[in-house]
């Protein structure tokens, strides 16, 4: 594919919105914001300056975007949506004037038995978006919800409430999605998904990709449209995630999963820079620079996911780690191992481990987010402690060879991080113990070992890696490294190199795990199959094959 950029004039809008802050204040968060404020022209008195637009003069399905939500408590739900009229230009297609949008929630698809309603305001400050949180709901309820404004009224979705923290649940089921490169194919395992029967679902990074889609969309191929060339170049500003966001969320099938389901959405790196850690980009670009665009970047990620106040961005900084329950059954620790991560050690990529990667000083989550993580657990009454986080947990050794090389950029780049993790998990006396992955392109299912070099150590929870949506484009079961992997890392129990999503059934004895595959992504329409199943037990910790 030929792929062209207007890189330099993005870069020079960055430099001059850096150097409109002089950079000691920059690398503050107040600093960040009024850069990011200057760089977008975002008033700097909030969000009620803005005109009020009559709806009626609306024209076009302001709803292309479609509607979502997320986060469930036992008596709380956050629903989101997005006017855009035209969804492909900078501004959606509408002036930059405040809109009234009413909200429905009822206990039926028909909306014959309101259970709530509302009026929210879809500010041009946070692009036409609206955050929805409605409390004191019924625990443990499925509602279905939609949105009108003008003479439109949205696609219907549905979601529900998580059951209380004392009530009795007996199971639930969740799936786990990752790394939905638009350019890379067709988002055909979320039409599955939309059709699955699950509670919940785990996204787990790389929603949004930075790069360049091209008119054809990339390995889609398209035939019957073609895309704007403002696409065709990597983001870097707050109109070029905005858009990018747009792009993605116009695919059907995302859409009819986010109707479906609530989600619970946390990033890896793509949704800012690849392989960026904290405030060090990929790339040598000044820290000022990077850090605008990092503040872009979770802006419209907040305003583009349903997300709850407490995880709206202040410059570049938001806090998006979150701890969610499910009654007894289930918690859920939703971790950020990007934002406050140390640099990769020697230089990134797949190295041969030395003494950096076992620097007590080095840590993945950052010292605050850890001490969160491992006070939660102390305090854990939960069967099961679930923790979805983004770039694989256990040992994986790329060569048979010893030394074997291994990443950078995962956990085994950060050994003491992870020693310290599991330390931890042990003195809290975590017996049910399940960590779920995204980044990799592929399916694994691991034994997460005490001693990963050590066979025969203790086995101390699972970990189970989601394959991409359409990262990778078609993939095949056993890719070319998969006896190597199979053999140089005996606590991997499954690998397989195809698109898809997992899904997860917890109950009181035991969980399982079904990994579920398509053929192919650059043509539409494949079919889904489940690849393999494996059950854990409750207070035996380690994969079996169904």
């Amino acid at each position: 594919m030929t792929i062209t950029t207007d890189q330099p004039r993005h870069a020079a809008e960055l430099r001059a919105a850096a150097r409109h802050i002089a950079r000691r204040h920059f690398l503050t968060l107040t600093g960040a914001a009024a850069a990011l404020a200057f760089a977008v022209d975002l008033p700097g008195a909030g969000v009620a300056s803005a005109a009020e637009l009559d709806a009626r003069r609306i024209d076009d399905d302001p709803f292309t975007l479609g509607v979502a939500s997320g986060d469930p408590l036992p008596g709380s739900v956050v629903l989101w949506t997005r006017l855009a009229p035209v969804p492909y230009q900078p501004d959606g297609g509408l002036p930059p004037e405040r809109v009234t949008v009413d909200w429905e929630l009822a206990h039926d698809e028909r909306f014959t038995r309101i259970a709530r309603r509302g009026t929210a305001t879809a500010h041009p400050e946070f692009h036409h978006t609206v955050h929805v949180e409605i409390d004191q709901l019924d625990a443990d309820r499925v509602y279905y919800y939609r949105f009108r404004t003008g003479t439109w009224i949205s696609g219907t979705g549905r979601t529900r409430t998580a059951p209380s923290a004392t009530g009795e649940t007996g199971s639930l089921t969740f799936a786990a999605v990752s790394c939905q490169a638009y350019a890379d194919g067709y988002y055909t395992p979320y039409r599955h998904l939309a059709e699955d029967d699950v509670d919940l679902v785990f996204h787990l990074g790389d929603y949004l990709y930075e790069y360049p889609v091209n008119s054809v969309g990339g390995y889609r191929n398209y035939t019957d449209r073609t895309l704007p060339a403002l696409f065709n170049r990597e983001t870097t500003t707050l109109e070029d995630y905005r858009l990018r966001y747009a792009l993605f969320k116009t695919d059907p099938d995302l859409r009819a999963a986010h109707a479906a389901h609530p989600f619970v959405v946390t990033w890896d790196d793509h949704e800012t820079e690849n392989n960026y850690a904290a405030g060090t980009p990929e790339n040598s670009v000044p820290p000022e620079e990077f850090l605008l665009r990092r503040a872009a970047a979770y802006r419209a990620y907040w305003e583009n996911q349903p997300l709850r106040g407490p995880q709206r961005p202040t410059g570049s900084d938001m806090r998006l780690y979150r701890r969610l329950h499910w009654g007894r059954l289930a918690q859920f620790d939703v971790l950020d191992t990007r934002q406050y991560r140390s640099n990769q050690a020697y230089g990134d990529g797949s190295q041969i481990p030395g003494p950096e990667v076992d620097d007590p000083e080095r840590t993945m989550t950052g010292a605050t987010q850890e001490r969160w993580l491992l006070d939660g657990w102390r305090d854990s009454t939960a069967r099961w402690n679930v923790v979805p986080q983004q770039v694989t947990f256990s040992q994986r050794k790329f060569d048979l060879t010893s030394p074997s090389r291994v990443s950078m950029d995962a956990w085994d780049g950060y050994r003491a991080s992870r020693r310290r993790v599991l330390d931890g998990a042990k003195a809290a006396g975590i017996e049910n113990l399940m960590v779920l992955t995204g980044d990799v392109h592929v399916g694994y299912g691991f034994d997460i070992k005490d001693d990963f070099d050590d066979p025969a150590s203790a086995t101390l929870g699972t970990e189970i890696v989601a394959t991409s949506i359409a990262s990778g484009r078609d993939g095949i079961a056993k890719p070319a490294n998969w006896d190597t992997y199979t053999r140089a890392n005996p606590h991997l129990r499954f690998y397989d190199g195809r698109r898809g999503y997992v899904t997860v059934a917890l109950g009181e004895r035991q969980a399982r795990a079904d990994f579920k595959t398509v053929p192919y992504v650059t043509r539409p329409g494949a079919p889904v199959t489940t690849a393999a199943s494996f059950v854990t037990e409750a207070g035996a910790p380690g994969l079996t094959q169904a």
